[in-house]
C-alpha cells in the first residue's frame, strides 16, 4: 500500500506541476506581449539571451515553431515552448524512471512528456485546418474578383479589398487578416506566405501561395493563374469529400486503442479487482505490460496526426 501511495501521489504531483507550469507560462507571455507593447525590452534579460542562442544554434526548429505559434495566433515565444519542453522531459524522465524503475519507462515517459506541447499545438492546427478547407474555395473566388478589378497586378490591393469587404466565411477572413497584415508589417513576404501556408495546410493553398508568390516577385498578373486554379479546385470538390472521410477514420482510429486498453481493463478489474490491481499496479511485469500498451497507443497516435498532415 505505501508504494501504490507514493506512486498515486508522484502521478498527482507531476498533473499538478504540468498545470502550474501552463498557468505560469501563459501568464508570463500575456504579461511579456502587453510589456513589449507599452514599454522597452532590455536586450540583456535571460529570456531574450536564451531567445538569441536558440536562433543561432537552433535556426531550423526555432523558425518552425515560431511559424507553427504564429499560424495559431497564440501569445506564446518559441523559447517558452523549448523551455516548457524541456521541463516536461526532466519531470517526465524522473516520473518513469521512479514509478517504472527502468531505463525504458525513463525514456518513453520523458519522450512523451516532451513531444505533449508540439503534439497538442498540431492537433489544435489540424482541427483549425479542416474546419477552413471548404471556405477555402469561396475565399480564392473573393480574391479572384479583387484581383480583376485592378488587372492583377496590384496583389496588396486587391488583398486589401477582399479583407475590408468582411465576405470571407468563417475562420478564412482571420487567415487572410493574418496574411494581409504580415505582408503590410512583418517585412520579410517569403515567411508571410509559409505562415500562411502552414495555417491551412493543404496543396490547394501550397497552389495559391505559389502564384501569389510568382507575381509579387515578378510582377506579372495571376487572374489566369487564379481562374485555372478555382476551375481545379471546383473538379476536385468530389475527391476532397473523399479526403475529408479518411481524415475522419484517421481521427478516429486514433482514439480506438484506448477504448480497447479502457474496456480490457475495466473488465478485469470488474472481475477480480484485487488480482487486477495486484498485477497492473504493484508487479513490475504488470507496469511494463501497461508501459508497452502506452507506447505503442502514443506511437500510433503519432502516427495518425502525420497520416493527417499527408492527407492535407
Amino acid at each position: 500500500m505505501l508504494t501504490t501511495a507514493i506512486g498515486l501521489l508522484a502521478a498527482a504531483l507531476f498533473i499538478s506541476f504540468f498545470i502550474v507550469i501552463r498557468s505560469v507560462l501563459r501568464h508570463w507571455s500575456v504579461q511579456r506581449s502587453s510589456a513589449g507593447r507599452l514599454s522597452y525590452r532590455r536586450e540583456g534579460r535571460l529570456p531574450l539571451r536564451f531567445a538569441r542562442w536558440l536562433q543561432q544554434h537552433y535556426e531550423s526548429p526555432y523558425r518552425h515553431v515560431d511559424e507553427l505559434l504564429e499560424a495559431l495566433a497564440l501569445p506564446i515565444s518559441p523559447s517558452s515552448m523549448f523551455a516548457c519542453t524541456a521541463i516536461l522531459l526532466t519531470v517526465g524522465m524522473s516520473f518513469g524512471l521512479f514509478f517504472f524503475n527502468s531505463v525504458k519507462g525513463m525514456m518513453f515517459v520523458g519522450g512523451a512528456a516532451a513531444a505533449a506541447p508540439y503534439t497538442l499545438l498540431r492537433m489544435v492546427l489540424i482541427h483549425r485546418q479542416l474546419q477552413m478547407r471548404i471556405d477555402f474555395l469561396p475565399a480564392v473566388e473573393l480574391f479572384y474578383q479583387c484581383c480583376l478589378m485592378n488587372g492583377g497586378r496590384q496583389l496588396r490591393v486587391a488583398l486589401q479589398r477582399a479583407v475590408e469587404e468582411k465576405c470571407l466565411l468563417g475562420p478564412m477572413q482571420s487567415a487572410f487578416e493574418q496574411l494581409y497584415r504580415n505582408l503590410s508589417v512583418r517585412g520579410d513576404d517569403e515567411a508571410s506566405l509559409r505562415i500562411f501556408a502552414t495555417t491551412l495546410g493543404h496543396v490547394w493553398a501550397d497552389y495559391f501561395v505559389n502564384i501569389v508568390r510568382v507575381g509579387m516577385t515578378e510582377g506579372h498578373p495571376i487572374s489566369e493563374s487564379l481562374k485555372e486554379l478555382i476551375t481545379d479546385m471546383r473538379k476536385a470538390r468530389r475527391s476532397n469529400q473523399q479526403e475529408r472521410n479518411k481524415l475522419l477514420e484517421i481521427r478516429l482510429a486514433n482514439f480506438s486503442p484506448v477504448l480497447f486498453l479502457a474496456l480490457f481493463i475495466g473488465i478485469n478489474f470488474y472481475y477480480n479487482a484485487d488480482n487486477a490491481y495486484l498485477y497492473y499496479v504493484l508487479d513490475p511485469g504488470g507496469r511494463d505490460l501497461l508501459l508497452n500498451a502506452f507506447a505503442l497507443i502514443f506511437g500510433s497516435f503519432l502516427m495518425g496526426l502525420w497520416l493527417s498532415r499527408k492527407k492535407m
